[in-house]
């Protein structure tokens, strides 16, 4: 029935059909009959208001075969100018009030508002062939069967299967079709665990050999600890018959923390398209399939929905899919939220939202081709909200009806909606039952024959499910050979000069006083050959670039720097978006260099730029956190996907976290990066000297998860960030950066720790008066970071220049055993000590004890200096932070 507004027929007749239409547009999705199992409509728990109802009205038979002249809003009439109240109210209900309920009148655009009422309302636009329809039908065959198959073969196994929404499968298949014939050559998917094997086997076409040879208990051939298979992703290039275009089709791995693969996604899709040139999306695009209770639960949703029109994050439009099971796990949706559906986060960026009853499926069918238009056409976002069921529990060995008894008894009556639509379709006389029977029969023996293949399998293969192949990136290298990081001092005067200089029109672009000093400042920095921190990053980037190396940095205010040092992006002071970007202009053939501040968010643009990361592995991908502590927003990303990504999914990713870290008495936050957590995540075993050899350092990177570090000085920034391109594989490196040693007079580095036949120092060894006689120093202090200035100074004001030796260990994780041993031996009657600013309990201590004990095998201890253990990473008073760190420097002065 269709709502509208009491008007009398008193009124001009175009207002009374206009404001039928303009009723049913805003409400024409509460009436829809959405629900295949009958239970409520989507937002409405009970029966309809009345007033929502044209029946409460006072219509006789007269007012409704009276003739309406039709506005120009409205596309129901087809070439007819006028109808009748009756068939206005017919064609309206049809549109939107039937299995399809469209929100979109939020939009602020009156051509995309019209543009979906003529893909809804024109006379005829949902008829199909019966060629389509076939289609269809064979489609979902094929996904009934194929969880019907598994069900038969492994009944007691966790699989997270599809039954009650087999229509995802024709639904992906038709986005995907449309899209390709619209031009799309490539397709980045994420989804949560639900029907994902079913996706892998009917919309990638993975081979279902080596799908089921993931139930069988077999030894992998391959390095790695795997996943359960409901988390694995795949690449894929084949054929679309459909289009009879070749596809490629990305299904990205990701873990059971619901919708955490999203931004991954965008971050993937994002660098596709960057790489292939595609600045408006026409050949690369996003797929996100969602369930309901994820969709409006998790915040990370609505962070990444905020990238999606940003310049440097926008896809140029994803298709959302909604498999709508009514339920989350055991939670009914009247406790998982409070919206009225759970799609209603997508208001925010103004994405109609198309509500569709799965058990239609030419409805859904519709609504799809609909979506893959739009996002064509108009390159926004798009939700699909296919309102379903679970025919079983959360998994299939969960018992449902300890909690939904009354939905449960309904699901058991609803018969499957391919018998529904093969029983209409035979009606129709589209089909006999003899090729429906037909079609089951040869689906079911491919199954088979697959799994007698599968049977003979001996060994599974992690990389067959590799999601982001590096084509050629792996063969004919050295695995155990880095290409040297130092570059010739001619490169490192031409970027600092340019890095030092005002834009090319100086004289019409006007820039800051304090920048005109900074970049005074460089160049007396470059004349004398020497680099702060701000300028060694530069070089590095620059090199990089001028190697053709693509390097991105994105977080949040990294255009300036959180610290007001970097000064990527220079503004014009009069005029609005006039900037100037040096490291742009190094080299005629460079690299391309982006720099972007992101929306402020850790979770979403973290995961963006681990997907940017995965695309490409000769780029250098870089977040920086505003501050370090930060990061702990992202905390899923960081444990779910970079430390264990590789273990899990042998995917490789050259991410850099960049954290600013150190204890500055600035209070509880904005001090500590949790250096601990990171160390604690590290898979080196602390009791295992690894053989010493040629190959030592970079077979520890080899084997590792990833690279923690705490550099104390701009040349070892500058190495370790270009390392990152000349590993032969691809590590996350996760480095502490300073805040205070920014301009810090002694944190500088000639161009001669930079230049040709130098190298990343994992261990930087006293170089002072110590080492004139090692025997006679006292005691050896080891430590990391920042706090190496606060010891060096306090030694200095103690005169213990003789007595007291200082270590910087720079690369923590792996942990630099060859070179501690060595510098131990240096000392042989020295106290050894480990000196930290951060507690006892934090920091890098409980990971670098057990590692000097197997260092020194037991012939020495290793004592500590530094704060005791503590919940706080910082205190919030200046005076106590002043005490301890004195204390602190004594204990570590004490000889």
């Amino acid at each position: 029935m269709l709502i509208f507004m009491v008007l009398t027929l008193t009124a001009k007749g175009h207002l009374l059909s206009r404001w039928c239409a303009i009723i049913c547009w805003i409400r024409g999705h509460h009436i829809a009959k959405l629900d295949p199992l009958g239970i409520s409509s989507a937002d409405l728990d009970d029966k309809h208001p009345p007033e929502l109802l044209y029946s409460h009205y006072s219509f006789d038979e007269a007012d409704m075969d009276r003739v309406f002249k039709l506005p120009s809003t409205t596309f129901i009439g087809g070439k007819e100018k006028a109808l009748s109240l009756r068939e206005i109210l017919r064609r309206l209900e049809t549109a939107y009030c039937r299995h399809i309920g469209c929100e979109f009148m939020f939009i602020n655009s009156l051509e995309q508002c019209n543009w979906i009422r003529q893909k809804l309302e024109s006379p005829g636009i949902m008829e199909m062939d019966h060629d389509e329809k076939r289609l269809i039908l064979a489609r979902l065959t094929r996904a009934t069967g194929f969880e019907s198959f598994l069900a038969r073969k492994w009944s007691s196994e966790k699989r997270f299967g599809l039954e009650g929404c087999e229509i995802l499968i024709p639904a992906m298949k038709q986005v995907i079709d449309k899209s390709t014939e619209l031009g799309v050559e490539s397709i980045v998917m994420g989804m949560p665990h639900r029907g994902r094997l079913n996706v892998l086997a009917n919309v990638c076409r993975k081979p279902l050999e080596q799908i089921f040879t993931q139930f069988a208990a077999l030894e992998a051939a391959d390095d790695g600890s795997g996943d359960v298979k409901y988390h694995l992703g795949t690449y894929i290039e084949r054929l679309n018959r459909v289009t009879n275009k070749n596809i490629r089709l990305a299904v990205v791995a990701n873990p059971s923390h619901l919708e955490a693969v999203d931004p991954v996604v965008q971050g993937k899709t994002r660098a596709e398209q960057f790489y292939r040139g595609d600045g408006e999306g026409k050949k690369v695009m996003s797929l996100l399939l969602h369930g309901d209770a994820a969709f409006c639960g998790q915040g990370i949703v609505y962070e990444t929905f905020h990238l999606s029109d940003l310049p440097d994050y926008t896809t140029h439009g994803t298709v959302h899919i909604v498999v709508n099971n009514q339920i989350g796990f055991t939670t009914d949706p009247r406790h998982s939220r409070s919206s009225p559906y759970c799609t209603d986060v997508a208001r925010v960026v103004n994405a109609p939202i198309f509500h569709v009853n799965s058990d239609d499926p030419e409805s859904v069918m519709h609504v799809c081709k609909i979506a893959a238009e739009w996002r064509a056409t108009f390159h926004k976002d798009v939700v699909i909200d296919i309102v379903c069921y679970r025919r079983n529990g959360h998994n299939e060995i969960d018992e449902p009806m300890f909690t939904q008894p009354l939905m449960y008894r309904k699901i058991k009556n609803t018969p499957h909606v391919l018998d529904k639509y093969a029983e209409k379709l035979i009606q129709e006389g589209v089909v006999t039952p003899e090729e429906v029977k037909d079609v089951k029969e040869k689906y079911e023996k491919i199954c088979e024959e697959s799994y007698v293949n599968a049977r003979k399998e001996t060994h599974i293969k992690y990389k067959d499910w590799l999601d982001s192949p590096w084509s050629g990136f792996f063969e004919g290298k050295d695995p155990l050979k880095v290409s040297p990081t130092g570059v010739k001092e001619d490169t490192l005067v031409h970027i600092g000069k340019r890095m030092s200089s005002p834009p090319p029109n100086a004289a019409e672009f006007i820039i800051h006083k304090g920048i005109e000093r900074i970049l005074k400042s460089r160049m007396e920095m470059v004349e004398a050959r020497v680099v702060d921190w701000a300028l060694g990053e530069a070089m590095a980037f620059g090199s990089l670039l001028k190697e053709g190396i693509h390097v991105r940095l994105s977080g949040q205010d990294v255009e300036r720097g959180t610290f007001s040092h970097r000064h990527h992006v220079l503004h014009h002071q009069t005029v609005d978006k006039a900037t100037y970007r040096p490291l742009c202009h190094m080299y005629p053939d460079q690299g391309p260099y982006t720099v972007c501040n992101s929306s402020l968010s850790e979770f979403g643009v973290v995961g963006f730029e681990l997907g940017y990361s995965m695309t490409n592995p000769n780029a250098l991908v870089c977040w920086e956190a505003q501050f370090g502590d930060f990061n702990n927003t992202a905390q899923c990303i960081i444990d779910q996907f970079i430390s264990s990504g590789q273990a899990k999914w042998v995917r490789q990713s050259g991410l850099v976290m960049l954290l600013p870290h150190a204890l500055e008495g600035m209070g509880p936050e904005h001090s500590s990066a949790r250096l601990e957590r990171f160390l604690q995540m590290s898979s080196d075993d602390p009791d295992y000297f690894p053989p010493e050899s040629e190959e030592f350092a970079v077979r520890q990177l080899h084997d590792i998860n990833w690279i923690v570090a705490n550099c104390s000085t701009p040349a070892n920034y500058f190495h370790i960030l270009r390392r990152q391109i000349a590993l032969p594989f691809r590590k996350p490196l996760i480095l502490m950066t300073p805040k205070s040693l920014l301009r810090h007079p002694e944190a500088r580095s000639s161009f001669d720790l930079m230049t040709e036949n130098t190298e990343f120092l994992r261990v930087i060894p006293e170089e002072g008066a110590a080492t004139e006689n090692p025997s006679g120093v006292k005691k050896l202090l080891f430590c990391s970071g920042k706090v190496y200035y606060d010891l060096k100074k306090a030694r200095n004001e103690k005169k213990l220049e003789k007595d007291i030796a200082i270590a910087r260990v720079e690369q923590i994780s792996p942990f630099p055993y060859d070179l501690v041993k060595k510098e131990c031996a240096k000392y042989p009657n020295a106290a050894l000590c480990w000196a930290q600013e951060e507690a006892k309990n934090q920091g890098s201590w409980t990971y670098v004890q057990p590692r000097f004990n197997t260092t020194l095998n037991g012939s020495r201890d290793v004592s500590y200096a530094g704060r005791p253990t503590a919940a706080s990473p910082a205190t919030g008073s200046k005076m106590q932070h002043l005490r301890e760190l004195t204390a602190l420097l004594d204990d570590a002065m004490a000889v």
